[in-house]
């Protein structure tokens, strides 16, 4: 005997077919894991790492409750995460929703980082989908932590029959547990595909009252995390979704119209999770092109005496390191409170004298708008052309 989803829900079956994927899926996987590689063999200051950390914390937090509705602005979630945002009563219900968020995310993490074995259950989605509901106003027949017994829909998506969530559940968790084994060293790539198909079988099933997009967003950030991707890239996929949401809500209804193919949607996720990742890669390498700049200024000066002039003419340029424009000459003395002092009782000779220093030892370049650091040497061999998307 059939169940009912079977009729009106046929596109939920629980199969993976990848041999219709195109060799653009293919290449958008291989980048993924190589860059995910990439960003997890980076070192990184250890201030530097928690601000990555906190800065895309606050974008999977603020994505994943903005397509739900929430209106808090990414800056404005960076300041609750840092204890600073004050809202009116009003908006308190705001900070609860991002608030749940950011608590399931961290709980995540120390579970998947304590060592024990991911796996998904019907009781972790409930716990999941606890989380993000509490102390949210919620209509009478809404149960955080509890399956629906009524139906429910998004736009014009009607979700699974509620008679059969316990079973839909059920085969759901048996899928994502035994029905991913990849081959040898392509661990990740497989884990990437069940992340997002994860996320998209929620999506279809919709077994909660309300929070089914937030709870599929948690248990796809904790199956990337499960596989290797770190913490910062993990939350690269909710925020891609918020950034394209009409593309979002377009593919998800696609994908169960196409007779249920997930491998759109999963090509849709992948080209937004990579264009995250390049951002990151730019992002990090800017920070170590930073850190390699200000130890080779202290190696040319390391040969220099330690004279106040060598010090002053020092701080000039790691100073000047920060300014995105060349400063014209009367601007120098303004780039910086301490640059203000150390020219404070000098005259505009001693000024030039520095800065005619800085050019001849090649720490500074002079253009048509004024003074800047030179520090493309240390790109030397970075590539002149940026490489496009397959």
């Amino acid at each position: 005997m059939k169940r009912t989803y079977e009729e009106t829900h046929p596109w939920i079956s629980f199969t993976l077919d990848l041999r219709p994927a195109t060799h653009k899926l293919w290449m958008l996987l291989g980048e993924a894991q190589s860059k995910i590689e990439h960003i997890s063999g980076v070192p990184l200051k250890p201030a530097v790492q928690q601000e990555l950390l906190q800065v895309y914390l606050a974008k999977g937090a603020a994505a994943t409750t903005a397509i739900e509705g929430n209106t808090l602005s990414e800056e404005e979630v960076r300041l609750l995460l840092n204890g600073d945002l004050e809202l009116p009563p009003s908006k308190e219900y705001l900070r609860h929703e991002v608030d749940n968020v950011v608590a399931a995310c961290n709980d995540i993490q120390a579970r998947v980082f304590s060592g024990d074995s991911v796996k998904i259950t019907a009781e972790e989605l409930k716990r999941y989908n606890k989380f993000v509901l509490t102390d949210l106003e919620l209509p009478p027949e809404v149960v955080p932590g509890e399956f629906r017994k009524h139906s429910v829909g998004v736009v014009r998506y009607l979700g699974a029959p509620h008679e059969d969530l316990e079973f839909l559940l059920a085969k759901f968790s048996e899928w994502m547990n035994t029905g991913f084994d990849a081959p040898e060293g392509q661990e990740m790539a497989f884990g990437i595909i069940k992340a997002v198909l994860a996320h998209l079988y929620i999506a279809w099933i919709h077994p909660f009252g309300d929070g089914n997009g937030r709870t599929a967003r948690l248990i796809e950030l904790e199956i990337l995390l499960s596989v290797g991707v770190p913490v910062v890239a993990a939350h690269l996929l909710s925020n891609h979704y918020n950034l394209t949401r009409a593309d979002y809500y377009r593919q998800l209804d696609a994908a169960h119209q196409n007779g249920g193919d997930p491998l759109p949607f999963v090509e849709y996720a992948l080209r937004g999770f990579i264009d995250g990742l390049r951002d990151q890669i730019t992002h990090v390498r800017d920070q170590q092109m930073a850190v390699h700049w200000i130890d080779f200024v202290h190696e040319v000066f390391r040969h220099k005496n330690e004279s106040v002039a060598n010090i002053r003419r020092r701080k000039l340029v790691i100073d000047l390191t920060s300014c995105e424009e060349p400063v014209p000459t009367p601007k120098i003395r303004q780039i910086s409170p301490r640059m203000a002092e150390a020219y404070a009782d000098k005259t505009d000779k001693t000024v030039k004298r520095d800065l005619n220093f800085l050019v001849n030892v090649g720490l500074v370049v002079k253009d048509e708008n004024g003074y800047r650091a030179m520090t493309e040497q240390m790109a030397a061999f970075l590539p002149a052309l940026r490489i496009t998307e397959p």
